[in-house]
C-alpha cells in the first residue's frame, strides 16, 4: 500500500478526520516519543474507551479494581498518544485520580482539537474540576470555535458544560457566548443548505430530477434541534465524584 495512503488511514483511525489550522497552533500538545504496546492498550484502552460516557455498566467495577494502578505515568502515556481512544480514557482517569497538574495537557488538547470524539470528555473533566483554569479553557474554546461553524466539533457539549457550571456557580458565562452561539447555528444552517443543494445536483445526475427534488423537500423540512441539555453532564460529574472518592 502507498505510504501516504496508509498514513491517511492511520490518521483517520486516530480521529484526525479534520485537519485544520487555528489560533492555537503555537500551543505544544503532549505527544509520546514511543508507541503504546498492545498489552498496555488491552488493559487501559479497549475495555473503557467506548464505555466511559455511560453511567451504568460493569466497566465502573473494572475501574475500581484498577484504582491503585492508575498512576500519573499511565494517564500521561494515554494523554500523550495521538488517538481519540487513548486521550479520552487518559483524561477521564486523570480526573478520577485528581491529577490537576494535567489540566493544561487536557486544555491544550481541547483547544487544538487534533482528534475528534474526545472534546466532550475534556469538557466533562473541566466540569468536574470546576476551577478557574478549567473555566478559562472552556471559555477560550467557545470564544474561538463558536465563530468557526465550518468546524463541527464539540461546541454544543462545551456550551452545555458552561450552562451546567453557571447553574452550579451562579455565574453567567453562557450569556457571554449566546450571540456567537446563535450566529453559529444560523451559519451551520446555511452551510447545510449549500451542501444539500450540491448533493441534490449529484442525485439529479444519477437518479433524475424527481429524486433530487424529493431529497431537497425532505431536507428542507428537517428541523435541527439544539436544545442545550445538562442532564448528561450532571450525571457524569456525579459518577466522577463517586469514583474519585473511591479511588483516593
Amino acid at each position: 500500500m502507498n505510504e501516504d495512503l496508509q498514513n491517511e488511514i492511520n490518521l483517520h483511525s486516530a480521529g484526525a478526520t479534520v485537519r485544520h489550522r487555528s489560533d492555537f497552533d503555537h500551543l505544544k500538545s503532549l505527544k509520546n516519543e514511543f508507541d503504546l504496546d498492545q498489552e498496555f492498550i488491552n488493559k487501559w484502552v479497549l475495555p473503557f474507551y467506548m464505555k466511559i460516557r455511560h453511567t451504568s455498566d460493569s466497566w465502573i467495577e473494572e475501574v475500581k479494581q484498577l484504582k491503585d494502578e492508575i498512576t500519573e505515568e499511565v494517564t500521561s502515556a494515554l494523554l500523550g498518544d495521538f488517538n481519540w481512544r487513548t486521550r479520552t480514557v487518559g483524561a477521564y482517569f486523570s480526573a478520577i485520580k485528581n491529577y490537576q497538574n494535567q489540566i493544561d495537557i487536557i486544555g491544550v488538547h481541547l483547544l487544538k482539537s487534533e482528534v475528534c470524539y474526545a472534546g466532550d470528555v475534556y469538557a466533562l473533566v473541566f466540569a468536574f474540576y470546576n476551577n478557574e483554569k478549567a473555566l478559562d479553557y472552556l471559555n477560550k474554546y467557545l470564544d474561538y470555535y463558536l465563530q468557526k461553524p465550518q468546524l463541527y466539533f464539540d461546541q454544543e457539549r462545551v456550551m452545555e458544560t458552561v450552562v451546567y457550571l453557571d447553574t452550579i456557580n451562579g455565574t453567567h458565562n453562557f450569556a457571554k457566548h449566546l450571540i456567537h452561539w446563535e450566529k453559529m447555528l444560523e451559519n451551520r444552517n446555511q452551510i447545510s443548505k449549500v451542501r444539500n443543494i450540491q448533493t441534490a445536483g449529484i442525485i439529479e445526475q444519477h437518479e433524475g430530477k424527481t429524486k433530487a427534488e424529493e431529497f431537497l423537500a425532505a431536507t428542507n423540512n428537517f428541523k435541527s434541534k439544539y436544545d442545550l441539555d445538562t442532564e448528561w453532564v450532571t450525571e457524569q460529574v456525579q459518577l466522577l465524584n463517586e469514583l474519585r472518592e473511591y479511588c483516593r
